[in-house]
């Protein structure tokens, strides 16, 4: 049983009450908690994905790391794993990376009957109404309306794309679905190119195929090509940090390629949701580099769809850059599901 020293809340109805939150990518897996008269996520660990061959593994260490926290008079009342993959399955596979469990495997190593499990950008969608202005950063013009549809984008490991919706009491409804794997459409004689290498390789190029950080590395090699350029660096590290130096030409026009397709995306998402509350770029990649964001296409990308390039010039575009907004949604969800939402 996960941790061993909490215990069912059924078992033990004098404890107090606790549910488990996980926020689980590609790259990291992050551990929270929250208590019903206490809904902001308390952090137990981060991990490195690729440290953990198996899911069970990284539940031994977090075992390991909950004993330390010494929450002795708590009892583990609900779960609510975030994954980045298909919550629907009974197994649920990662799109980019091997860990692979079910919810009943969960619920006995937890002890705990209550499990849910959500998609990653679901949880992400969920928690964008409650952002305060400190963990955003606006990128041009527009302006975000309250209860108006909200939409994530989230290049990091893969691609995360969800959105959230208002009824008409203001109650919210998270649409979450796989945004991230549509057709990628090039505008530009350049991305014309790069797909027809990208088609080369994969067959089918999906967005996602450009917008990660191996799709940073794919941009890469195809201008290296395209240019008759050596490429020199190794990973999308790399290359963005040579790029913020301004002292590599294809490194500095990679970069402005991954956030001009990102424009295009992003914008096409506006276009579609009608997405007055703003569009929020999230997922690991935008917070880090937005310097070169704001020097880049990006904007005018969002802009440019014809004759509604003003219908796209209301709404807001933001970077998220608060440090765990899949565990703020995951807890709003969570606390929901349970009757405890505030």
């Amino acid at each position: 049983m996960l941790p061993t020293n909490t215990v069912p809340a059924s078992q033990h109805p004098n404890r107090r009450p606790l549910y488990l939150l996980a926020d689980i990518g590609g790259t990291n897996a992050r551990f929270a908690f929250v208590e019903p008269d206490k809904p902001l996520p308390q952090p137990i660990a981060n991990y490195a994905v690729e440290d953990f061959p198996s899911f069970d593994g990284v539940l031994d260490q977090l075992e390991a790391d909950w004993l330390e926290l010494q929450q002795q008079d708590a009892a583990l009342e609900r779960v609510c794993l975030a994954v980045a993959a298909i919550p629907e399955q009974r197994e649920i596979s990662f799109t980019n990376n091997a860990w692979r469990f079910t919810a009943a495997s969960v619920a006995t190593r937890l002890g705990c009957e209550q499990i849910s499990i959500i998609n990653d950008f679901a949880a992400m969608a969920r928690a964008l109404p409650a952002l305060k202005a400190e963990h955003l950063e606006a990128i041009g013009g527009g302006e975000a309306v309250a209860n108006k549809p909200m939409v994530a984008i989230g290049p990091g490991t893969g691609t995360g794309v969800a959105s959230i919706v208002f009824d008409q009491t203001g109650a919210p409804i998270v649409l979450a679905g796989e945004g991230g794997h549509v057709d990628f459409a090039p505008i530009t004689d350049i991305e014309a190119k790069i797909l027809g290498r990208l088609r080369a390789q994969f067959g089918r190029v999906s967005i996602e195929r450009l917008l990660c950080g191996a799709g940073i590395m794919n941009i890469y090699r195809a201008l290296s090509d395209i240019r008759d350029l050596p490429a020199v660096h190794l990973t999308p590290e790399a290359v963005g940090a040579s790029a913020q130096q301004g002292e590599d030409s294809l490194a500095s026009e990679t970069m402005n390629t991954f956030f001009s397709v990102l424009g295009s995306a992003a914008g096409n998402l506006a276009l579609t949701l009608g997405a007055r509350g703003g569009v929020y770029l999230a997922g690991g990649i935008s917070p880090r580099y937005i310097d070169l964001l704001r020097k880049s296409d990006f904007r005018a990308r969002f802009l440019a769809k014809g004759r509604f390039a003003d219908f796209n010039g209301e709404i807001a575009t933001f970077v998220v850059t608060h440090p765990d907004p899949g565990l703020l949604g995951a807890a709003m969800i969570c606390l929901e599901d349970s009757g405890d939402g505030r």
